[in-house]
Parts: C-alpha cells; sequence; structure tokens
C-alpha cells in the first residue's frame, strides 16, 4: 500500500514539473508583468503600463527557439524599417553568426 502511494505521488510531481504554467505575474498601481510557459522553451507574456499622462501601454510577446518578438504593441507599433509588431518580424541575430 505505501509503495502505490509513493508510485502515484512521483508520477502526480513528474507531472506538475513538466507542465508549463505560471512564471510571473506582478502588478502594481501603474504597471503590470505576466509570463507563462516552460523557461528555456518557449515564454509568452505581456507587460503595461500607464503614463504620467494617463495613456495606457500594452505589450504582448513571445520568447521562444525564434527570439524575443512582440506580438501586439501600442506602444511601439512600427519598428525603424516600418514593420509592425506583429510576431512575424523576427529576431535579432547575433554578432557571433557573422563570424
Amino acid at each position: 500500500m505505501v509503495r502505490v502511494v509513493v508510485v502515484a505521488i512521483v508520477a502526480l510531481v513528474a507531472r506538475v514539473s513538466g507542465h508549463p504554467g505560471p512564471i510571473l505575474d506582478f502588478e502594481a498601481d501603474d504597471h503590470h508583468h505576466e509570463q507563462e510557459g516552460d523557461p528555456g522553451s518557449a515564454i509568452t507574456g505581456s507587460y503595461g503600463w500607464t503614463s504620467p499622462e494617463g495613456v495606457n501601454f500594452l505589450v504582448r510577446y513571445v520568447a521562444d527557439k525564434n527570439g524575443y518578438r512582440v506580438l501586439e504593441s501600442n506602444a511601439v507599433p512600427l519598428n525603424a524599417d516600418g514593420v509592425y509588431a506583429d510576431g512575424t518580424q523576427g529576431s535579432f541575430t547575433s554578432y557571433e553568426d557573422e563570424k
């Protein structure tokens, strides 16, 4: 009986530890930041803030094997090349790639 209980507990811990979930959940008066996923694999999140003028800003992002990408933002809707922040803009390349 004890062996069955131990096996059940070990199986439950293995299942819970392998399941992506909340990583960060922070909220204050004028800003917030939330992340969930599997660290080292794929993270999705959002952060936002209220400017001193009362304007609310939001950034939704993903960080995965393809790098960090903004999916949606009213803070920086276009990059310098005129590409919208929709997750298809790609990630920055590493200086190591240039060698």
